[in-house]
């Protein structure tokens, strides 16, 4: 998620920039009151547990109903007051981030870094039944279109986005099933199945809802192969595509 600031009036951005503001007044009241004339900033939005972790479906219901208390995690700047911060080395742009959030109110965070001692850092990380640590290197600059960064978590599953949807059969409501693809280590994006059975009729309604906006051309680097269920041509006419930006 990125925020930005402009003279006193701020905006919360997705990375495929789409304005979020209406969702999350909080979080951009609190950005346009920042002791800056402009900025651009990178973070994550986090609906925090009473323990300190995290948990999506907090962002949600604060996202459905107005309500719930967010935090935006913020771990880089990328234009300070008329000045591109981009190519200086990360600990630098976080250097000037944390002082810019002197002094912020708390659902604006800084977000912290461990330089060094990585193995140890992780086991830590499992050990609090979190998903896993985010690895950068320290002088690496800002490039928004390279996956500069690495994951690396604690729990052994695969990540999986929603490609598109089904139309249902039957009685079914809204969809059929969702489809699921994964990214190949050289960036392809390949379909890896379908997902969605035994799910009730208010969720089923909740996904559809929030697939609208989202609905796109086959995203696939290539077509499902034919010998699966969405792979012949009759069936995927009735599939309906979306940009892949729901992790599930």
């Amino acid at each position: 998620m990125h925020a930005r600031l402009d003279a006193g009036r701020a905006q919360i951005l997705t990375r495929r920039g789409n304005d979020w503001t209406d969702k999350y007044p909080t979080i951009a009241k609190s950005i346009a009151v920042m002791p800056a004339q402009n900025a651009y900033l990178d973070g994550e939005l986090c609906g925090l547990l009473p323990d300190g972790k995290t948990a999506f479906n907090l962002i949600q219901n604060a996202t459905d109903t107005g309500e719930g208390s967010l935090v935006f995690f913020l771990f880089d700047l990328l234009f300070l007051d008329g000045e591109n911060l981009m190519a200086l080395p990360l600990v630098e742009r976080k250097a000037r981030l944390t002082s810019l959030l002197n002094g912020a109110p708390d659902c604006l965070r800084y977000n912290d870094h461990q330089i060094g001692h990585s193995p140890a850092f992780h086991r830590l990380a499992c050990q609090h039944g979190v998903e896993g640590i985010v690895s950068k290197r320290i002088n690496s600059r800002y490039e928004p279109d390279r996956r500069t960064w690495l994951k690396i978590k604690c729990l052994n599953r695969e990540e999986f986005v929603v490609i598109g949807w089904s139309e249902p059969e039957g009685s079914r409501h809204r969809i059929g099933a969702l489809l699921l693809g994964y990214y190949t280590p050289e960036g392809r994006l390949i379909c890896a199945g379908r997902a969605g059975s035994g799910m009730p009729v208010d969720e089923l309604e909740r996904l559809w809802q929030r697939l609208q906006p989202v609905v796109n051309k086959m995203p696939l680097a290539v077509p499902p192969p034919r010998s699966t269920r969405f792979g012949s041509p009759l069936l995927l006419s009735r599939v309906h595509w979306v940009r892949p930006e729901m992790v599930v």
